[in-house]
């Protein structure tokens, strides 16, 4: 009988943590790294990229009356032979490209 309980206890503990462990994954912040993946993703969908880079640090950004921390980074992508470079903001939040604007 003592067992059976060890056996059941251990069993209900892996379950809970694996649960617990799956919440605490959804409420974690977007990393840098994945939002720059996300991004480069979205913009690969016009053509290929040709550098990258992001800030570590998010930065508050006001887009429509809203506000949002988001990660601010860029793109530079090869356009006919000219090179033209993106800046954009990532939701750290959801990981979606907020707002994004060529610089020349």
């Amino acid at each position: 009988m003592g067992v059976k309980r060890v056996a059941l206890a251990a069993g209900i503990g892996v379950i809970v943590g694996y649960i617990a462990g799956q919440q605490m994954e959804n409420m974690q912040k977007i990393t840098p790294e994945k939002a720059l993946k996300r991004a480069k993703e979205t913009y690969k969908k016009s053509g290929p990229i040709s550098g990258s880079w992001i800030y570590m640090k998010p930065e508050e950004v006001e887009k429509n009356g809203l506000l949002y921390d988001a990660y601010k980074g860029g793109v530079t992508r090869n356009i006919d032979g000219t090179n033209k470079q993106y800046e954009f903001y990532v939701d750290v939040e959801t990981g979606t490209v907020i707002d994004s604007i060529e610089t020349n």
